[in-house]
C-alpha cells in the first residue's frame, strides 16, 4: 500500500506522538521512512545569503539524532532539513520523494487560532494530492 512515507518533525514534544504511529504503520508495510524538519526562522528563510543560523544547527543535530534512532530500530530512513516556508518545503520534498504518504501531528487549534497562525497542515492537506495522515499531538 504505502512505500514511502514523509514525516514532517518540529523539534517538540509533539513528534513522539506521530512517530509511534509511523513506527507500527512503516514497520507493517516495510515501507521507507522520509523525516523532515523545516527551519523556518528568519536566518533559515535567508540561508543562502546569511548562513547557518544556531537554531539551524541545533535542528539539524535534532534531526539526525532522530534518523539514528529509527535506523538503529531497523528502519529504512532518510532524514532532510529544509529550510523556509514549512509547507511549501514539506509538499516539494514528497513531490521530490515520490512519497506515497504524508504523515504528521497536529497541534487541534480551532478555526480563530488557525486564522490568525495559520496551519501547516491545512496547508499541506489542501494544497497536495498525496493522501495526509494527521494525528492530534
Amino acid at each position: 500500500m504505502y512505500k514511502h512515507i514523509l514525516v514532517p518533525l518540529e523539534n517538540s514534544a509533539t513528534d513522539e506522538v506521530i512517530l509511534r504511529h509511523i513506527r507500527l504503520l512503516a514497520k507493517c508495510l516495510q515501507a521507507k521512512v522520509t523525516l523532515i524538519h523545516c527551519a523556518d526562522g528568519f536566518q533559515a528563510r535567508h540561508q543562502k545569503r546569511l548562513g547557518e543560523s544556531e537554531e539551524m544547527r541545533r535542528d539539524r543535530e535534532y534531526l539526525e539524532q532522530r534518523e539514528q534512532e529509527l535506523r538503529s530500530e531497523g528502519f529504512d530512513i532518510v532524514a532532510v532539513l529544509a529550510w523556509g516556508d514549512p509547507a511549501e518545503q514539506i509538499l516539494a520534498a514528497a513531490e521530490r520523494g515520490q512519497c506515497d504518504l504524508i504523515a504528521m501531528s497536529t497541534h487541534g487549534h480551532r478555526f480563530l487560532s488557525d486564522l490568525f497562525y495559520g496551519s501547516v497542515s491545512s496547508d499541506v492537506r489542501h494544497k497536495t494530492r498525496i493522501p495526509v495522515l494527521l494525528v492530534r499531538a
